[in-house]
């Protein structure tokens, strides 16, 4: 429930790989923009080198993003966060989080999207979805008390954490806390011995909806025309 969309496979494509490796970069500027420069003091800054590192980008483009997103070089971060919302087909309800330094272009092609995708159209999302902080983290310790740990990090909630994000031999939580204490939660995880795998705010559908098979590869197809745009940083969706 508390994953942003994925599409299984799509980061691994070879011909994504410079898309990938685009919104990488511009991760880890914006983090380091917002959080600072130090990766240990910076929970978001953390993760956002850590995936740039699996993804196999150079050490001195990562270096270079984190000195220009905190301002320590002449280049300024010109970069904004911009929300759009509409329903994806079958009134499935979609959140699209976008990166860009050009808010009119961004906006204009993403409501293209919107009008040519079958039957998505825009519209008002926030009744769907709560604003949350996600932490997403890994154990080795197959005896440990994700429940306890979210109970004295501060968390609201705990959920199990499936899929690429958990290696062989070790498990995952979701925790999921208020926007001010995510921070704090990441940390206390962090010393507990857990391997932070995303430390974000998020959009989380309040109720995700059942889509049938049947209908599920139109609703993919519009996600995934939105996840190839440039400036598309996150899809949130209610949908299971």
């Amino acid at each position: 429930m508390g994953a942003q969309w994925k599409q299984a496979g799509r980061e691994a494509n070879a011909q994504k790989k410079g898309q990938v490796v685009g919104k990488l970069v511009r991760e880890i500027m914006v983090a380091a923009k917002l959080g600072g420069a130090d990766p240990d003091l910076n929970p978001r800054l953390h993760v956002a080198v850590d995936k740039a590192r699996k993804a196999s980008v150079y050490r001195d483009t990562i270096e270079r993003a984190i000195k220009k997103g905190a301002g320590l070089l002449d280049e300024k971060v010109e970069y904004e966060t911009v929300l759009y919302e509409g329903f994806a087909p079958h009134k499935v309800p979609v959140i699209v989080e976008c990166l860009t330094d050009n808010r009119n272009r961004t906006a204009s092609e993403v409501r293209h999207i919107f009008r040519s995708g079958q039957l998505g159209q825009p519209g008002s999302m926030g009744f769907f979805f709560d604003r949350l902080g996600v932490v997403e983290a890994t154990h080795t310790d197959a005896g440990r008390d994700p429940e306890g740990d979210a109970i004295e990090a501060g968390a609201q909630n705990v959920e199990p954490l499936e899929g690429d994000e958990v290696p062989e031999g070790s498990h995952g939580s979701r925790f999921l806390t208020d926007t001010k204490d995510l921070a704090t939660v990441s940390q206390w995880l962090k010393k507990a011995g857990w391997t932070i795998v995303a430390s974000e705010l998020r959009y989380v559908a309040k109720n995700p909806m059942e889509v049938p098979e049947a209908d599920r590869a139109s609703v993919t197809a519009f996600l995934n025309e939105l996840d190839d745009h440039d400036d598309v940083h996150r899809l949130y969706v209610g949908m299971k």
